[in-house]
């Protein structure tokens, strides 16, 4: 669904949606994800925009002339555009966390699937900043309305 949005369409918008754009024009599936989206549906002036895409770290690191391998490993790519930093990330399912932060391993998958392994349905709102389609896998946009707050699946597992 197409939403508008009345927080202003700031610099480092800009900066997200060239490298969502960017994204989709080497044929890679691209989103802003998480607390931009949820802020921007408050009406709310973005600070932090985070991208979900199909494309590897290595796919991340070719496309942009300047990122660097702040989670490689898990997918996580930091990709500076204009002296603004973005965090990149490949959509992943992880496996058991060991250490309580970080997984044992990740599985590169779906959009779907990365959208589960996250923590609070607020913060896991999708945005096509070309249409301004909000995909919700969750139900993140009815928590936000209902003015809740409320984990993927079973808190205690997520925060054990």
């Amino acid at each position: 669904m197409k939403t508008k949005f009345s927080a202003p369409i700031n610099k480092k918008f800009q900066k997200a949606l060239y490298i969502v754009e960017k994204l989709k024009n080497y044929g890679f599936e691209s989103y802003i994800v998480g607390g931009a989206v949820r802020d921007m549906l408050l009406d709310q002036e973005p600070e932090d925009f985070d991208i979900t895409t199909s494309a590897l770290p290595e796919d991340v690191e070719r496309i942009f002339p300047l990122t660097i391998p702040v989670g490689k490993t898990f997918g996580v790519m930091m990709v500076i555009v204009e002296k603004l930093p973005f965090e990149v990330a490949t959509f992943r399912s992880d496996g058991k966390y060991i250490d309580g932060r970080r997984p044992e391993k990740v599985v590169f998958s779906s959009v779907e699937q990365d959208v589960k392994r996250r923590d609070f349905t607020i913060n896991s709102l999708l945005l096509n900043p070309e249409t301004f389609e909000v995909k919700d896998f969750v139900g993140g946009r009815a928590d936000l309305h209902k003015k809740i707050i409320r984990a993927i699946g079973s808190p205690e597992k997520r925060f054990g």
